[in-house]
């Protein structure tokens, strides 16, 4: 009986999740700190981003909090991105096993780009003054289990965008549960990431000279005054998973999906899947992206990784994942996970 409820609220989320991509509206641009959607880890990237019920790793921080509780030895990760023109995308984090206390992590996730030239209406070609842009989040991840097949994890973040003399600020939250149900082991996940504060840019780039009488003679014409800007939500997502494994041989093959709802953007599917060979020392993943969003950009993805043997209590995961995009050119992921 009990398993039979499971599968009918499995099957219930999966019907809700198709009815409101069929009917929903496209937020595109509505959001700031848009750097907290884009994906974290070659890992997750190379699956297709269906990674919600499938990340057991310090790349869970990102995705699912609540896989950190199945980290069974401190993990140290470094991930970067290369997007388009010189934008980089790092990833920092450091996951630490605290035993039957659960596990406990800190995170850091930095957007860089180069420095840029001043241009104004009457210099288009440069002034010959540069500034620097930036978007970084900082992050604090606990996760445990509450019973042997059912954990729960938060992630509670500062982040902050800066561009030249100005920035904003705001706190996030994201919350996840991870449940292995009895339905052939098959996991059910879900996450609620970037639930915080609006973002508002301030700062001395955004005071002005004003004359607010400009008719009337003997007044103050250089005024202080200030632009006042709107705030903006974070790109807040609402994302639920199914994963599976299959061993057979010693190999092992994992399939995974996921449905999520963003607030900027219309709903989307994520699939993918990751092959492992030779005891875990061999992965070859692929995936597909963004499935049934609206004018989506994009798609394929592949991956590969190592892992080294063990020596000692250490070993490293090598991890590279390919997406490509469909205007934006193709993006590269490189990232290394150490485990001790």
């Amino acid at each position: 009986m009990k398993t039979n409820r499971i599968i009918g609220l499995i099957l219930l989320a999966l019907l809700l999740a198709s009815v409101s991509i069929a009917g929903s509206v496209s937020k595109t641009g509505t959001t700031a700190s848009k750097f907290l959607s884009m994906g974290i880890g070659a890992r997750a990237i190379g699956m297709g981003g269906a990674y919600v019920s499938v990340g057991t790793d310090a790349t869970a921080m990102y995705w699912n909090p609540a896989g950190i509780a199945d980290v069974r030895s401190n993990q140290a990760i470094f991930s970067q991105t290369n997007w388009l023109l010189d934008i980089k995308l790092n990833y920092v984090g450091l996951v630490l096993d605290l035993g039957s206390a659960g596990n406990m992590g800190i995170n850091m996730t930095a957007l860089s780009m180069s420095d840029m030239e001043v241009t104004t209406a009457n210099n288009p070609d440069g002034t010959g003054d540069t500034f620097g842009a930036g978007m970084y989040a900082f992050g604090l991840t606990y996760a445990r289990h509450l019973t042997q097949n059912f954990i729960i994890g938060a992630n509670l973040k500062y982040v902050r965008e800066d561009i030249s003399n100005s920035s904003a600020q705001g706190l996030a939250l994201d919350i996840g549960t991870m449940f292995t149900t009895p339905f052939y082991g098959i996991r059910f996940s879900s996450s609620i990431t970037n639930f915080g504060t609006k973002m508002q840019m301030a700062g001395d780039d955004l005071i002005i000279q004003h004359d607010p009488n400009p008719n009337s003679f003997g007044d103050n014409a250089n005024l202080n005054a200030y632009y006042a800007t709107d705030s903006y939500d974070m790109p807040l997502r609402l994302q639920i998973g199914l994963a599976k494994d299959f061993n057979f041989s010693g190999q092992r093959l994992t399939l995974a999906v996921d449905a999520a709802h963003p607030n900027d953007n219309t709903e989307y599917v994520n699939l993918g899947g990751e092959l492992a060979l030779f005891d875990e020392m061999i992965f070859l993943r692929g995936g597909f992206k963004s499935l049934f969003m609206r004018d989506r950009e994009e798609g394929l993805t592949l991956g590969a990784g190592y892992r080294t043997p063990k020596v000692g209590n250490f070993d490293l995961s090598i991890d590279y994942a390919f997406q490509n995009m469909e205007h934006l050119g193709d993006i590269h992921t490189f990232g290394f996970i150490l485990s001790f």
